[in-house]
């Protein structure tokens, strides 16, 4: 049992220390990639090491109508448009601000489950989370709004629109997707996100910016086998052996190591108003899952897993 809780508890860190770096590899890859392209090169190494996993394991693309109709969905509106937004908007926006902003995809996933899944509710902890999160996001913005229009400001509104429309996608998945497998239903729409990422690219993007050196090499594999592959199995794999609010704090976690890592290795600085906009962001999503937190007396942390 004492080796079962070390493996998850180490799972459960690594899982929060890569999301949270995420950010700021996506900051990085920037220096030799423009973004379109890093995206693109992203998921579609991404792609390839999921294919892979689904060979492995015997797992069949779903090919009904309604799961198609899903991965064209899933395609656009959860990784070709707002991914393209977080890469643009990362050449502007600090990395760690930008995992903040895209704090609002909890709140946004509550917010949709209640209006557009029947049965679902908010109840006081959750409302009173999602206030605190947009109370954050109106004080970031506030430094900004009232002047010009910066590329700044455009980037800031380009992660939370991403974080929304990922919201949206995970809903729709929650109230039409139960039928899809977990690996099918990332594989064809990230591969469709990046076909999409990779030609609007070759339109838009200057290819002789790229410069494909060590910095190109190693973000795009940490982003495609760690921040994509390695995460999203380790979560699923976790999903069965711990307990669904501690799992869900992972969203208060990951907000924290992004910050951490942009100000300790790329010396990114936050204004004042940025700053107490972070704590009303991070503050609201702790808040929201209180609930659930005090639950945690009468319920185990680790479960173990059904043999």
């Amino acid at each position: 049992m004492h080796s079962t809780k070390a493996v998850v508890i180490s799972v459960y860190v690594l899982i929060c220390v890569i999301w949270g770096t995420t950010w700021l590899a996506i900051r990085v890859s920037l220096e030799s990639l423009t973004p379109l392209y890093s995206a693109s090169f992203r998921f579609l190494l991404a792609g390839l090491f999921i294919y892979l996993l689904m060979m492995m394991k015997g797992i069949k693309i779903q090919k009904d109508p309604l799961s198609t109709k899903l991965y064209i969905l899933q395609g656009i509106f959860a990784f070709a448009i707002p991914f393209s937004l977080v890469y643009w908007a990362e050449q502007f926006v600090p990395s760690g601000l930008a995992s903040v902003l895209f704090g609002v995809f909890p709140f946004f996933v509550a917010l949709f489950s209640y209006l557009f899944i029947p049965g679902e509710h908010i109840g006081f902890y959750k409302v009173t989370g999602i206030l605190f999160g947009f109370i954050g996001i109106l004080i970031i913005f506030a430094d900004d709004i009232g002047g010009d229009i910066s590329l700044y400001l455009l980037g800031m509104f380009g992660v939370v629109a991403s974080g929304t429309m990922q919201a949206a996608m995970a809903v729709v998945i929650k109230k039409h997707g139960h039928h899809l497998h977990s690996l099918s239903m990332n594989l064809i729409p990230m591969l469709m996100g990046a076909v999409v990422m990779l030609l609007f690219g070759l339109i838009y993007e200057d290819f002789s910016a790229l410069r494909f050196d060590f910095t190109a090499v190693w973000t795009v594999v940490y982003l495609g086998f760690f921040g994509s592959v390695v995460t999203f199995t380790s979560y699923y794999w976790l999903m069965k052996r711990i307990n669904i609010v501690i799992l869900a704090l992972m969203a208060f976690i990951t907000p924290m190591v992004a910050l951490i890592a942009g100000w300790l290795f790329y010396n990114e600085q936050l204004s004042l108003y940025d700053f107490i906009g972070c704590l009303f962001v991070l503050a609201g999503i702790f808040i929201a899952n209180i609930r659930g937190v005090k639950k945690l007396n009468n319920e185990e942390i680790i479960k173990e897993p059904a043999l």
